[in-house]
């Protein structure tokens, strides 16, 4: 399973937010410390905003900040926000007409379970402590 660039620079960007949390800070400023484009970004952020897992202030002093605290997101939900459904294969989670003949449909749900849980164990809060 392959996650996108939606995914990897959204949780840079989550975990840039939670580093400073409750301060708020602007997109440019995300985008310089995490090597991110801004259009790119300022996307992401919609999309998580809408989500209400950020908020937003418009406006010269305006910026982002993190909803919640960074203990309260898990990273299975920033995930699943800009990624879709946790899933290795498109037909694990549907409802499929040849389950019941596929040979490999258990393997799939249970990695997909397993991916599931790892994901939404980690805390946001988590990425803050952690080293490369």
């Amino acid at each position: 399973m392959k996650f996108s660039t939606r995914a990897e620079y959204g949780l840079k960007a989550m975990a840039n937010l939670a580093k400073d949390f409750p301060r708020q800070k602007t997109v440019r400023d995300i985008s310089k410390e995490e090597k991110i484009s801004a259009k790119y970004l300022e996307r992401l952020m919609g999309w998580l905003r809408n989500k209400n897992l950020v908020q937003s202030h418009k406006g010269k002093s305006g910026g982002y900040i993190l909803a919640r605290n960074p203990a309260k997101i898990k990273v299975g939900e920033i995930v699943e926000i800009l990624e879709g459904p946790i899933s290795p294969m498109g037909c694990v989670g549907k409802i499929c007409a040849l389950e019941h003949k596929c040979s490999s449909s258990f393997v799939w749900a249970k990695v997909g379970v397993q991916i599931k849980e790892t994901l939404y164990a980690i805390k946001l809060s988590d990425l803050i402590y952690t080293k490369k």
